[in-house]
């Protein structure tokens, strides 16, 4: 069953491959309504480059909600960049421009409008070259949406991975994980994988920090003095919870059936989700007041234009994130 109202997606970085993977939507069989917001004729550009036969259909987003969605037309709410986009050479220019785009997607959202949003990506360094704070998608809709704390979740099938800090150096990750902050991620954790996803008693596994999960002290005082209190009063309030578990064994069968592990960073836990699915894995921001989906790659510049782009993140992006609007 479909949702009641569209999905509104945003087509990212028009220098990598969210345009030619928004035009792919076109041809794919999806459980839902949908529009992109995108420079319709910068789309009709790439779709002549691609050889993709797609009919862009200019609306609003007052009209989208009505809208009915034929195969081989996509439905595009119009944000024109000022300069040209070119494949593989992202422009500063254009950087203010998508973040309006997505500023729409959102607010759309927000006002009951559309269903959800997913994204396609952007480049986080033009943006900033722009002269434009931007640490990431996450962080955006956490302060468009007057969420205090927002926490990011990919999902590869059965495997969900939550990361307890995100776009941070390493170096600065032990000082920013306090038992506040860990304990307010689970919170969220717990809630949404209850009310998005509709598992009624969620289990989930907790990294450590260091490795061995600090061996006792020895190889680093956080995972006993930070990590494990915080996972002591989850579990003594009847939540189904292990940890700090060391990061080598939490993925593994022998850390026990879960529904979720949370990864104290980055690159400990995002590995091993897309080792298990990448290209077809979903990133899903958590805590927020509207559903969000995206792809988990990057915009890959390379092969912008060459038709070597695989839309199949953006496809279970878009199949999630109806999924969850019927919880």
């Amino acid at each position: 069953m479909a949702p009641d109202k569209p999905l509104i997606i945003t087509a990212g970085e028009p220098a990598g491959i969210g345009p030619e993977i928004c035009l792919a939507l076109a041809r794919e069989a999806l459980p839902c309504r949908f529009v992109v917001v995108s420079d319709p004729e910068m789309l009709r550009s790439r779709a002549r480059m691609a050889g993709m036969d797609v009919s862009i259909k200019e609306t609003s987003a007052e009209d989208a909600a009505s809208m009915q969605t034929k195969s081989g037309e996509l439905h595009v709410i119009a944000t024109r960049f000022p300069e040209p986009p070119e494949c593989g050479r992202p422009r500063t220019a254009n950087a203010q421009t998508l973040l309006d785009g997505l500023k729409l997607a959102v607010d759309g959202c927000m006002n009951g409008r559309f269903a959800g949003l997913v994204t396609a990506p952007l480049h986080k360094s033009v943006i900033n070259d722009a002269g434009i704070a931007f640490t990431g998608h996450t962080e955006f809709l956490a302060e468009c949406t007057g969420t205090q704390l927002a926490v990011m979740l990919l999902v590869a099938g059965d495997l969900r991975v939550a990361l307890a800090s995100t776009h941070l150096p390493l170096r600065e990750v032990p000082d920013y994980l306090t038992q506040e902050r860990i304990r307010n991620v689970l919170q969220i954790l717990f809630d949404d994988l209850k009310s998005r996803f509709g598992i009624a008693t969620p289990r989930i596994v907790v990294c450590g920090l260091n490795p061995h999960a600090g061996e006792a002290g020895h190889l680093g005082a956080e995972d006993a003095a930070i990590i494990a209190p915080v996972v002591d009063e989850f579990a003594a309030r009847g939540y189904s919870i292990r940890g700090p578990v060391p990061a080598d064994t939490a993925f593994t069968p022998a850390a026990g059936q879960k529904d979720a592990v949370l990864a104290m960073y980055h690159d400990q836990g995002l590995p091993v989700l897309k080792y298990a699915g990448f290209g077809r894995a979903v990133n899903v921001t958590l805590g927020l007041p509207i559903i969000r989906t995206s792809v988990d790659h990057g915009t890959a510049l390379d092969i912008a234009g060459t038709g070597e782009a695989d839309a199949g993140s953006l496809f279970e992006a878009v199949r999630l994130a109806a999924k969850m609007a019927q919880q």
